[in-house]
């Protein structure tokens, strides 16, 4: 994407594939590769681009919340994802910059993001607390998510929205990143 304006909004991205090249109006340049996050608050107004200046193909996740408030000073970070472990356990990246949870990236929204790469065979666990609710991707592979209405088989890109009040459990193979935030009014309802 050329060089284009965001504001009032938290943008995050999560790098699948590839090298992620990111520059902005506030001076910052850098690339980044699988298993990162960059993440940025829009507030006021920031440009930005994003290319792939690599061999490899480029995939990632972009994700574009609600701020808490409006007008928030623009504010770029991200996380280098080469040493993150996601083997069979979710690991948490991003929370609120309210929240006391110990994450790599803090953003200016009441979400929570986690992600897990799960071996065939093995399961992770989703808790979802009242009056919460999640949207689940299938990154890639086939996982499974069992609840309460059974069991759901997912094929890579497969999303669902997952209401709150329950545990769910993700069998793999698969890599699933997950959005956890407040339950809102209406919504997809899939799970």
């Amino acid at each position: 994407f050329g060089t284009h304006g965001h504001r009032n909004m938290e943008i995050v991205t999560y790098v699948v594939q590839g090298k992620l090249s990111h520059q902005d109006s506030l001076g910052t340049k850098e690339s980044l590769g699988r298993g990162s996050i960059q993440f940025m608050t829009a507030g006021t107004g920031v440009a930005h681009s994003e290319t792939n200046d690599d061999q490899e193909p480029l995939r990632f996740i972009q994700m574009w919340l609600l701020p808490t408030s409006n007008g928030l000073k623009p504010n770029y970070g991200s996380m280098c994802g080469d040493n993150l472990d996601l083997t069979n356990k979710f690991a948490h990246l991003v929370s609120s910059v309210e929240s006391s949870r110990d994450t790599p990236v803090k953003i200016n929204c009441d979400a929570n993001i986690q992600v897990a790469e799960i071996s065939k065979g093995k399961t992770v666990e989703i808790d979802l607390k009242e009056g919460r609710q999640a949207y689940f991707l299938a990154v890639e592979g086939n996982p499974v998510i069992s609840g309460s209405f059974g069991k759901q088989s997912f094929k890579q890109h497969d999303a669902a929205e997952l209401k709150g009040g329950e545990s769910f459990i993700v069998q793999g193979p698969g890599h699933v990143l997950v959005v956890e935030m407040a339950e809102a009014e209406g919504g997809r309802t899939d799970l």
